[in-house]
């Protein structure tokens, strides 16, 4: 029997071997498959959680910016309101008025608002010098103004005049404010972000940290990291936004008082004005100082001298700022910033603000501050429109802007109290209604994702690369040491990457 089977062997050894090695490839080529199936999976399970967490830390740092505009602002706001003293000028008026009634006999039990104010003829004749004390507007201390020099006299109409200039001047004014201090600060935290991002990506990779990239910022615990870790480095950078909180609104308020006296100047507090004539005028105003009306030409503003300082008066920020002075720094020089990494981080915060993006997407939230002072805020509460319901109180609110006129009074005195909800209010209801601009968030989402590739390159990351790909991300996926990064290989150019990002409207 075994002697048969071995010649049955003999006989048909070939097909056998055939059959064996089919068998043998079929299965080689099934484990094959399955392989690259596996890595597949996880490779989009990677890709997919990388998104995601990239996703999430992106939008805790629009909250982080929100917070901080919040934080800011108040500085700036007080700035704003001690050189504009609206009120302190009302004050001067509701004194003559009643220096006035008294000689006449008329007892007053209030001094009249701005609104209730009236401009009389002799009123442009007359003067009187009241000493006020610019702090305390409303309670002026006597005593303590026997020292101070004598005032220029000036006539009611002359006061008039200073407190149309004055409420207009500074509720505009904050609204600039407002605008740029949120885009300067999309772009700090945003290219801070990238780098926390990039730093937990990086640590991931050479094994420092878990499995995941945490939404922490945890680069102080790794001071040998790539990104996100030279604290005194990123301590630094944010605080060149004292620059705009205590010089640069000074040059906006210049620019803006300019516009208003050269628009608003010629108008009269016994004028009647129609809503219509307000909406022009502030068109006017914001030409002057935004530039015409045709986007290219307001891509060429030059908001960089608001924002950041010459590079000779770098010092003098950081100096002002304080940050010198705090104990918890290291005194050695060895334990301070590396300037090329700051100077890297304003070079590149200079060339976004001077990008057509900036300029676009600030003329947007600028349109929005506006549209709310204007549009709703006077509209409701200067001329009594009413903006709620349908479409059918639009189309009446439209129809009569055209017809009904108040004096200006009026609309100074809904100025003087919005400018301090601008600066002050909480919620703060023109910050929510420019961060409901889209565009906003596209710009931000840019900021984040552009010009990771060349970040990489600058700390040599770039030759451990392994793959790259496109994805339907914020750009592309790379993997670097098993994790995987989100760049942009032509995110280099700005407005390349803005362009994709507002069609895509992130």
């Amino acid at each position: 029997m075994l002697s048969s089977a071995r010649r049955w062997l003999r006989r048909n050894r070939t097909p056998i071997a055939i059959g064996v090695g089919v068998v043998g490839a079929g299965y080689a080529a099934t484990q094959y498959v399955m392989s690259k199936i596996n890595d597949a999976r996880e490779r989009m399970s990677s890709d997919r959680i990388a998104k995601e967490n990239l996703r999430r830390r992106f939008e805790q740092n629009q909250e982080d910016c929100t917070f901080t505009v919040l934080a800011l602002l108040p500085t700036a706001t007080a700035n704003v309101v001690t050189a504009l003293n609206t009120e302190k000028i009302t004050y001067e008026i509701q004194q003559i008025k009643s220096s006035a009634r008294s000689l006449k006999g008329i007892q007053t039990t209030s001094p009249p608002s701005i609104a209730d104010t009236t401009l009389t003829e002799d009123d442009g004749k007359s003067t009187v010098s009241v000493p006020v004390d610019i702090g305390m507007p409303f309670a002026p201390d006597g005593p303590q103004q026997d020292s101070a020099p004598p005032r220029p006299r000036k006539t009611k109409r002359q006061l008039w005049d200073d407190l149309t200039i004055s409420a207009i001047t500074r509720s505009f004014t904050l609204v600039y404010t407002l605008a740029l201090l949120t885009m300067l600060t999309r772009v700090q935290l945003n290219l801070l972000g990238r780098r926390s991002y990039l730093s937990s990506v990086v640590a991931l990779a050479t094994g420092s940290q878990q499995a995941t990239i945490s939404l922490e910022n945890n680069d102080d615990d790794n001071p040998n990291a790539a990104y996100g870790s030279d604290f005194d480095t990123n301590r630094k950078y944010l605080t060149f936004s004292w620059w705009l909180l205590n010089r640069g609104w000074m040059e906006v308020m210049h620019r803006v008082e300019s516009s208003v006296r050269s628009v608003f100047g010629s108008l009269s507090p016994r004028d009647l004005v129609t809503f219509d004539r307000v909406s022009q005028l502030t068109a006017e105003v914001r030409r002057l100082i935004e530039g015409g009306a045709d986007d290219d030409e307001r891509r060429r503003s030059d908001w960089l001298a608001f924002l950041l300082p010459p590079k000779d008066r770098e010092d003098e920020v950081i100096r002002e700022s304080g940050i010198l002075d705090d104990g918890g720094l290291a005194p050695d020089d060895s334990a301070q910033p590396s300037p090329a990494a700051l100077r890297r981080l304003l070079d590149e915060t200079a060339d976004l603000i001077e990008s057509p993006a900036f300029s676009h997407v600030l003329s947007l939230i600028l349109d929005s501050g506006f549209s709310l002072l204007v549009d709703k805020k006077l509209a409701t509460e200067a001329f009594e429109f009413s903006l709620d319901g349908a479409p059918t109180a639009v189309a009446t609110t439209a129809s009569l802007k055209r017809t009904r006129a108040i004096l200006l009074p009026k609309i100074l005195s809904v100025l003087t109290r919005q400018a301090h909800v601008i600066g002050n209010g909480m919620p703060n209801e023109y910050l929510q209604e420019m961060e409901t601009v889209r565009d906003l968030e596209a710009f931000s989402a840019v900021v984040y994702s552009s010009n990771w590739e060349n970040e990489m390159k600058d700390e040599g990351l770039m030759e451990s690369a392994v793959y790259v790909k496109s994805e339907d991300a914020l750009s592309q996926s790379t993997q670097v040491g098993g994790s995987v990064v989100v760049v942009d290989r032509q995110a280099g150019v700005f407005e390349g990457a803005w362009e994709r990002a507002v069609e895509k409207r992130f």
